[in-house]
């Protein structure tokens, strides 16, 4: 699989961060650029996240029914907390702010039932139904539902990699081969002082490289470890 990617020190799109978006993600205008940085939790950047959990799994890059099915194949491969990536969304949701559909279309059958009428704003409707239900309790029910949506996901994500000829139970191998990729190349740009760059991720099940196109033809390779030594790399890297 060839993933194209740009890189600039300042994206001129409202946010002004130094990174690299893939070139899918251009056209959304909430997708923000990544550099290599990992948080203190997950093991692999938000960059990896857009490739392996989004793209690769068919997922979009915008809406709560995407994102939540990223985030479980996020925390499957990861072990990341769901409850930490749900819970912005879940108060999102809380406050009628639900991207990518309507209310009707994204809650479940149990909760569309005691919704007032559409008269009312959805953050009016979604107050109204927190006052009837209670809100720890409407909390709760959403987050379940987040997870129920996220894990429908599993199949068709399942069927999207192995359709690529990629092995979807080496998710955790990959993700890391690509993260010491994007390290490298992340390096480069910032002792280069690239302003721009262009580049393509090139994923396979035994090996990974990340081909520099501009400005400085450069080819980075690295095989995708075995499946007990990823592991063994993801706890070291979570410690």
């Amino acid at each position: 699989m060839r993933i194209p990617v740009t890189y600039r020190d300042e994206w001129q799109d409202g946010f002004g961060a130094r990174g690299w978006k893939l070139d899918a993600s251009l056209v959304e205008s909430t997708v923000i650029s990544s550099t290599a940085y990992t948080g203190e939790k997950v093991p692999t950047s938000v960059l990896i996240h857009d490739i392996l959990d989004h793209l690769l799994s068919g997922f979009g890059f915008s809406g709560h029914r995407n994102e939540a099915m990223a985030v479980v194949q996020l925390a499957s491969r990861t072990g990341a907390d769901i409850e930490i990536s749900f819970r912005p969304m879940v108060e999102e949701v809380l406050h009628g702010r639900i991207l990518g559909e309507s209310l009707e279309a994204f809650l479940p059958d149990t909760l569309k039932h005691d919704l007032p009428a559409d008269t009312l704003s959805e953050g009016e409707r979604m107050s109204c139904l927190s006052r009837k239900l209670g809100e720890q309790r409407l909390r709760s029910l959403l987050f379940a539902h987040f997870q129920a949506v996220g894990e429908e996901g599993i199949r068709p994500a399942k069927a999207r990699w192995y359709r690529a000829g990629l092995n979807y139970d080496r998710r955790t191998a990959i993700g890391l081969c690509l993260q010491e990729l994007l390290a490298q190349a992340d390096e480069m740009a910032l002792s280069r002082r690239w302003q721009h760059a262009r580049a393509c991720f090139l994923v396979d099940n035994r090996k990974c490289g990340l081909s520099i196109e501009f400005p400085e033809p450069h080819e980075l390779w690295l095989p995708v470890n075995d499946e007990d030594s990823a592991i063994g790399n993801n706890m070291r890297t979570e410690s």
